[in-house]
């Protein structure tokens, strides 16, 4: 191990230890020797601090250094600092008497921040050292014992005890040296004359002087001075004045004149003539900003003067005549350097924290800033800003530190992220500032609803559409970003005429486009509505809900359906008109029905056929019949009119109805009572019996049904209902039919729930208004509801095969409970009753037994 190392590591074991923690301004100081190898201890300073070394790596613990190289590191597994390179203090504080590294240390979670001073102790590591090897002098024999000849100053670039100390001559007969020391502290060595020369004796005189350090180990350099012993030359040049002070602004321009020099010499000629140069210890750094005119005295900056590394100058300057064994005279000059505001102010990001949460609550630290400038006083001192239209305020922390902190709670749906430029101004004049810019963003949370772009949606569907067509298209939008903005929609749960909204409409959860699952029927749902929900995936999701209404709009799919006349027992309609009626009398009056709705509806009548086309005439509008002349003799005694009902829709849907008339020459009485027109009236005899069947018959039919409720009510399972049979009565054709599959009822325009396992009889009456022509079938759906205390037969709307999807037969369910009377009132609206419910025996038996006598 070399000297060096031992004295080091000597030093570190005396030297290294944490200096106390100064609260006021968070600051500690250590001590470390320089040229320490990578590795080296510095100190412990997460015990210094009295933080938990677990924790150092979780809280980001960081060190922070203005240096151009990290000079230490921090271990976080144990919190000791050490030495991560080479540290070269010469190179680092240059002749500085002390030297300090400054250090941050930064602690997030919460942010602390620390003020470490490292000072670098000088070591031995530096000779002195001469700027020639050889020194030559020349002395005049005239000199008289006591002159003094300045000498060459050694420069050692270690400071303190380690720099230069002193000088040594070596032993002769003439000369003494006389150790001087600048302000600065340093030192330089002057050779003085001890006793007279005599050049006849002896014309040169070698010396070796050493410069010596105070170091441990000693350190020292050599330099040969030669003095040559001249003839004499008994004047010397003088200086007005010993000591010269003059002021310099930093920055001069090079070639600015800083001081004129006046010496004079008494003699003349070569003897007189005055040259003028720095001393032989002037230090190099003068020699290198300044010059001086050998012939006019005039000193010049000949380099960059910088007031940051150095506030005064030393300058010393001789005066030399060209006469032989001339003698070098000298002063010195002081330049205070006078310092400029030429050093803009540096801003250093400490520690900066982005993304930040738009929900952080004011005061959260965002950024650390640390500020400097190299100027002195006024020049050097920094005030920071930032604009005052950010969310954003900046707090001295102390002198030249800042933190960027919120001052109120961000939004990132209005401003997402924010440039904020931070203006650091120094107090010269003119002020010089420095600017940077600090990109915060704002993280996004979830903090908006999804909202639709209407408050509500109104749908139009045309009845009949395809099952799975799209009908309309909902969008909603979520400022927030992300996941939560991504929405999915859904329909809220709900029914519609008793029904789940699921089995009507359902939604794409991705785009919100609606779709029909089922084909909508006017007559049966003209509107409905729907709530619909959109949903975004944050956490906690938000959702927004919002009405659909849909209407279904009217189709020409209901053709005109004949009330009266109808067919009788399987025969044409008949009615009779007395011969001696005048022109105008009204005959009969046809009576149509139609389920659509407005100008689908709205119906017109007119002859289709006629045995004599002249004899009668059809309202257009009321389908009543009349005359149009008198009955002549030779008129035909039976009339057929075939009658076309149509509607007013796109296209026209049509029925047509036959009625045949007999010219009679009176009507009788009782036929006009009952309506009947038939030719043959029955003996009153044949009725009475007809009555009392009909009734036995439909007790039994009710009292069945009864049982068989009662049945399906005790035992739950039984799945199937029998089929039952109607025996034949007069000409009435009556049968029960077995039960239509669920799809059938789904797809029906009844509105109807029917009990899993319920079976349904059908009962299905064939009436023939015009044989080969015209041919409806009235099916009458019974409903026996197990849960229902009551017996009750619910009549619904009549199913024609022969018509449209809807069936044209739908007024059959009026015609049941009707009179078949000719005074009828006409609908042409668009309502069609949907369900007749009789709640009691004796009200079915009438209408049966009605229906039976027609």
């Amino acid at each position: 191990m070399t000297p060096l190392k031992k004295v080091a590591r000597q030093v570190v074991c005396l030297l290294l230890c944490a200096c106390a923690l100064d609260r006021g301004l968070a600051q500690i100081r250590y001590s470390v020797p320089e040229e320490l190898e990578h590795g080296a201890f510095v100190g412990n300073i997460a015990e210094d601090l009295g933080l938990d070394v677990a924790k150092l790596s979780s809280r980001r613990f960081r060190i922070v250094s203005g240096a151009r190289k990290q000079y230490l590191e921090v271990n976080l597994e144990n919190g000791i600092i050490f030495v991560n390179e080479k540290i070269d203090r010469e190179e680092l504080c240059e002749q500085s008497p002390v030297c300090f590294l400054h250090l941050q240390v930064v602690i997030e979670s919460p942010l602390e921040l620390y003020r470490v001073e490292v000072e670098i102790l000088d070591v031995n590591d530096n000779a002195p050292s001469f700027p020639w090897s050889e020194f030559n002098l020349e002395i005049t024999e005239s000199a008289a014992p006591g002159s003094r000849f300045p000498l060459e100053s050694a420069q050692d670039l270690d400071v303190g005890s380690n720099s230069l100390r002193s000088y040594l001559l070596s032993a002769n007969q003439h000369f003494v040296l006389d150790i001087q020391a600048r302000n600065d502290g340093s030192k330089f060595a002057e050779l003085v004359l001890q006793s007279p020369l005599d050049r006849e004796q002896q014309k040169t005189h070698e010396m070796v002087l050493t410069a010596v350090d105070g170091g441990s180990p000693l350190r020292s350099g050599t330099a040969q001075i030669t003095v040559t012993v001249l003839d004499a030359n008994d004047n010397v040049p003088v200086f007005d004045r010993s000591v010269y002070r003059v002021s310099l602004v930093e920055n001069a321009p090079r070639g600015t004149l800083v001081l004129k020099l006046n010496a004079t010499d008494l003699d003349e000629g070569a003897n007189g003539e005055i040259t003028y140069s720095f001393s032989g210890h002037a230090p190099l750094k003068v020699r290198e900003l300044f010059s001086v005119d050998s012939h006019s005295g005039e000193i010049r900056v000949k380099g960059i003067v910088d007031y940051e590394k150095a506030s005064v100058y030393e300058l010393y300057v001789q005066a030399k005549d060209k006469g032989p064994s001339a003698v070098a005279v000298h002063c010195k000059v002081l330049v205070d350097i006078l310092d400029v505001n030429d050093n803009a102010p540096e801003v250093i990001l400490t520690s900066v924290s982005t993304p930040v949460q738009e929900d952080a609550p004011p005061g959260t630290v965002i950024a650390v800033i640390s500020v400097m400038d190299r100027d002195s006083g006024e020049n050097g001192a920094v005030d920071c800003q930032i604009p005052g239209n950010v969310p954003f305020q900046l707090h001295s922390s102390f002198k030249n530190y800042y933190t960027l902190v919120t001052s109120e709670f961000l939004d990132r749906e209005s401003v997402s992220e924010y440039n904020i430029t931070l203006t650091a101004r120094d107090l010269g004049s003119p002020p010089l500032s420095t600017r940077k810019t600090i990109l915060v963003q704002v993280s996004d949370i979830n903090d908006n609803p999804p909202r639709f772009i209407q408050p509500s949606y109104t749908v139009y569907v045309t009845e009949n559409n395809a099952p799975g067509a799209s009908i309309c298209s909902l969008t909603a939008f979520d400022p927030d970003s992300n996941q939560n903005a991504y929405l999915s929609y859904s329909i809220l749960e709900g029914q519609i005429q008793g029904m789940p909204v699921s089995t009507y409409v359902s939604i794409n959860s991705d785009n919100g486009n609606i779709y029909a699952l089922r084909s909508f029927d006017y007559e049966q749902l003209r509107n409905f509505q729907i709530r619909v929900q959109a949903q975004d995936a944050g956490f906690p999701p938000l959702s927004s809900n919002v009405t659909v209404n849909v209407f279904v709009l009217d189709q020409n799919d209901n053709a005109p359906v004949i009330l009266s006349p109808l067919p009788r027992n399987g025969t044409v309609a008949t009615e009779m008109v007395p011969r001696s009626v005048d022109a105008g009398y009204l005959v009969a009056k046809i009576t149509a029905l139609d389920a659509d709705a407005g100008q689908n509806s709205r119906l017109s009548y007119q002859m289709l056929q006629a045995t004599d086309p002249g004899l009668f005439s059809v309202a257009l509008y009321t389908g009543e019949i009349r005359t149009i002349r008198r009955f002549l003799d030779k008129d035909a005694i039976r009339q057929r009119l075939v009658i076309l009902v149509k509607d007013n829709g796109q296209p026209p849907l049509s029925a047509t109805v036959s009625i045949i008339l007999s010219v009679v020459d009176s009507v009788p009485e009782s036929l006009s009572n009952f309506g009947d027109l038939s030719l043959s009236p029955q003996p009153p005899s044949n009725l009475a019996l007809y009555l009392i069947v009909s009734l036995s018959t439909i007790s039994l039919i009710f009292l069945v049904a009864i049982i068989v409720l009662a049945a399906v009510k005790c035992y739950k399972d039984r799945d199937s209902l029998g089929s039952y049979a109607l025996s034949s009565l007069g000409t009435a054709c009556c049968s029960f039919e077995p039960e239509p599959p669920a799809e059938v009822f789904k797809k029906s325009n009844l509105n109807l729930q029917i009990a899993t396992g319920a079976k349904v009889p059908t009962n299905c009456v064939e009436v023939n208004s015009n044989p080969g022509n015209l041919s409806q079938a009235y099916c009458y759906k019974v409903c026996l509801t197990p849960e229902s205390a009551k017996s009750d037969f619910m009549f619904l709307k009549p199913c024609s095969p022969g018509t449209p999807r809807n069936n044209a037969a739908r007024g059959a369910d009026n015609l049941a409970l009707s009179s078949q009377s000719r005074c009828s009132s006409v609908n042409n609206g668009a309502t069609t009753p949907n369900e007749v419910k009789l709640h009691s025996s004796s009200v079915l038996n009438i209408n049966l037994l009605v229906e039976f006598v027609k």
